[in-house]
């Protein structure tokens, strides 16, 4: 508790007289803990922490959810999937609607579950819905090189796995996003790395700092951050360095090259952002359900008065969305992020408490 003392105090000493700054974290457990913590509470005036595309779930476009259910709906498949992609929002309808009108869906918790929900199932086909960071990809890339070994032919992938520093890439070209410094996502780092985003200071100049996810954590962080504006030198501060190395998690970063190759992918809110996305390597091109068994879905224009796609841009906070606690809460929620517990929207509304003007 002293030392968390000790970093509020320095951080309103160096917030002291500075302009109005406004930083990012770029990880939904971030944004949880740091409402969970009461870190928005305890800053200064003139600090404002605003949320990212740091949920995979909410960042997932409608027409993924939507081939996911027209895959469900088929003769002898079954999809897999973490519990927190059942009630996403598709263009018409979501995977808890198809498995309660009969669809085979299955919960895992981890895509490994499935080789074995394969070979109990040799007369089914087993879809994966691979959405995910860096941070999980690695599993979704081990679980194929491990079907693979073993002889499994009916486990394939759906795959939605992207990558984070391009995205940054696009927040910063973007004239409406206004940030002054990125609290980094710590899970990720591990993988890739803290050398990954050395473009934000040698590019872009501006500062970024990765941090932990207990409250001192994330203070450091913040701290680190001020420190790099007070003192007029941009870097990566590296604030978790017992588990986040330069160069990353090696064996992590040899599954995901060897299975997986960059692609131009869309993220909700944002449109397509080049080489953001990962797809399985024509070698692995039978654990794509994709290339396997296409599938033609019809587009559908949604209308909406949902602004999820701006609250993960930095651009709104969710209490400027109209629907935010009133048509649209974590029970039916009308939007991808009040559905995932990483969702922004999720976190605002179970921590935000009095801070909420309705």
């Amino acid at each position: 508790m002293a030392d968390t003392f000790k970093l509020i105090k320095k951080i309103s000493r160096l917030a002291e007289g500075k302009k109005r700054l406004r930083f990012m974290e770029v990880c939904g457990t971030h944004t949880v803990a740091i409402f969970r913590s009461g870190i928005r509470q305890i800053l200064p005036e003139n600090i404002e922490l605003v949320s990212g595309p740091g949920c995979p779930v909410c960042v997932t476009n409608d027409d993924y959810i939507d081939k996911a259910i027209a895959y469900s709906r088929r003769k002898n498949f079954i999809v897999a999937t973490f519990g927190d992609m059942l009630k996403v929002p598709g263009s018409r309808s979501s995977l808890a609607s198809s498995q309660a009108e009969g669809a085979k869906i299955k919960i895992v918790y981890s895509p490994l579950d499935c080789i074995k929900l394969a070979q109990k199932n040799p007369d089914k086909k087993i879809i994966f819905l691979a959405v995910g960071f860096e941070t999980t990809a690695p599993t979704a890339a081990a679980t194929v090189l491990a079907a693979k070994a073993q002889g499994v032919k009916n486990l394939f992938m759906l795959s939605a796995q992207k990558l984070v520093p391009p995205a940054l890439k696009f927040l910063l070209n973007d004239a409406q996003v206004k940030v002054d410094g990125f609290l980094l996502p710590g899970h990720v780092a591990v993988v890739i790395g803290s050398d990954a985003f050395k473009f934000l200071a040698e590019d872009f100049k501006i500062p970024s700092a990765i941090g932990g996810f207990e409250a001192d954590e994330i203070l450091t962080a913040l701290a680190s951050l001020l420190e790099q504006i007070d003192g007029g030198k941009v870097e990566v501060a590296n604030n978790y360095r017992a588990v986040v190395k330069a160069e990353g998690n090696l064996s992590a970063k040899k599954i995901l090259a060897q299975v997986y190759e960059e692609e131009d992918v869309s993220w909700r809110g944002m449109g397509k952002i080049p080489a953001s996305g990962m797809k399985m390597r024509n070698e692995f091109s039978d654990f794509d359900i994709e290339r396997v068994e296409p599938i033609e879905i019809e587009r559908v224009a949604k209308k909406t008065a949902c602004r999820c796609g701006e609250v993960l841009r930095g651009v709104i906070n969710p209490t400027a969305c109209p629907l935010f606690g009133k048509g649209c809460q974590p029970l039916h929620a009308i939007g991808p992020c009040m559905v995932s517990v990483e969702g922004v929207c999720a976190a605002w509304f179970k921590y935000g408490g009095n801070n909420f003007k309705w």
